[in-house]
């Protein structure tokens, strides 16, 4: 007698991750919606995935007023991290640098509207250390140009300009849930929108530019089959891989619900500094728009004072203090910029010099009371 055996059929292709969908991976983006008031967010694997599907989502796009092509003059601050820059250069923009306001250590508004031109397709706005631009001029500088905002906001999750949040006044805005960030998924990363034509794009771009996660129904490949099979590997847009694990998903889920307290905390840190620093004969202080989530404190030797950035800096680090350059300085003095499309609009002297006399030391959510106590001593 022949014992029957129940053969179970074989799910092929990652369709069991595919069931784990729903749980955290998307999960987490709905949430992260939910907290900046936006219809659409894509998590991705890093804040710098973020800021290269923004420009790739932007280069595909099927609108005529989003839609970007090589050749394509975009305004950048000219302090910031190098991945802010990269994928401009990869999708062959031009990229004009602009300088930065030596207090808030963004935009320099003036040289902003300054360096606004016709051929200008798209600003890319950064909100640095935890500061939000002054939207409303910026907006007011735009006008009813042709011109895309997106925004950098992978250190200012939280921030508030005019009650709204930091990364939600472009089209399109990026965010880092990296370690040492705000929320931490260890590595991560997220972009709103809300257009639905980009989220859509975003979708296929971010998993091999294939329809497999795309509704029924989209602005991408217009109808996808009702057969699963033919949808499994079909390929519209050049696309990536850079996706985000099913555990990170999971850990953003709890870390959204801890923001609102961890921005918070922050913001409690930075009144105390604020009560000691403001006005200091030796160091400025960043100048606070809107409601900062203070990503960190930075130092800046006021100009013409007797003191170098190698002497506070051994100050600092005798207390204790781990410190940082200001991100990554004035960018456009930085070999690879040999290999760019770009231009300097006026001068950069504000860019240059925090890059040799700024610093930042971290902030945190637990209080930081005594550390703030070392920092008036000096």
């Amino acid at each position: 007698m022949t014992e029957k055996v129940n053969i179970q059929p074989v799910v092929l292709c990652g369709g069991s991750g595919a069931r784990l969908w729903p749980l955290s991976r998307s999960g987490f983006p709905k949430q992260f919606a939910r907290y900046l008031g936006v219809k659409h967010c894509v998590m991705v694997n890093s804040g710098s995935s973020a800021n290269l599907l923004m420009v790739a989502a932007l280069f595909y796009s099927k609108s005529p007023d989003l839609a970007l092509k090589a050749g394509d003059e975009v305004i950048v601050p000219a302090v910031s991290w190098s991945t802010t820059y990269y994928p401009l250069y990869q999708y062959g923009l031009k990229i004009k640098f602009v300088d930065i306001d030596l207090e808030t250590l963004n935009f320099d508004l003036d040289a902003l509207q300054s360096a606004v031109t016709d051929k200008t397709r798209l600003i890319m706005a950064v909100n640095l250390l935890g500061n939000p631009n002054d939207f409303a001029r910026i907006k007011s500088i735009i006008g009813t140009r042709k011109i895309t905002l997106i925004e950098d906001n992978c250190e200012s999750l939280g921030a508030r300009f005019e009650g709204s949040q930091a990364g939600t006044f472009g089209v399109l805005g990026s965010y880092s849930s990296f370690f040492s960030h705000h929320i931490s998924t260890m590595e991560g990363g997220l972009i709103s929108t809300d257009n639905e034509l980009l989220h859509h794009t975003l979708l296929s771009l971010r998993a091999h530019g294939w329809t497999r996660n795309l509704p029924k129904f989209n602005h991408v490949c217009g109808e996808k089959s009702d057969d699963p099979f033919k949808e499994y590997f079909r390929f519209v847009l050049p696309g990536y891989k850079i996706r985000l694990l099913e555990m990170s998903g999971a850990l953003g889920i709890e870390q959204v619900k801890k923001l609102p307290m961890l921005v918070s905390e922050r913001r409690k840190n930075a009144a105390l500094l604020q009560s000691v620093m403001k006005d200091h004969p030796t160091v400025m202080i960043q100048k606070e728009i809107g409601e900062s989530n203070w990503f960190g404190f930075s130092l800046v030797i006021r100009p013409g004072v007797n003191l170098t950035r190698d002497e506070l800096v051994q100050k600092l680090n005798a207390l204790g203090f781990e410190v940082r350059s200001i991100v990554a300085g004035n960018f456009a003095k930085n070999e690879v910029v040999r290999n760019f499309n770009s231009e300097v609009s006026g001068t950069l002297k504000n860019a240059e010099h925090i890059d040799g006399n700024g610093l930042f030391v971290g902030n945190h959510h637990y209080s930081i009371a005594e550390a703030v106590g070392k920092l008036k001593e000096i």
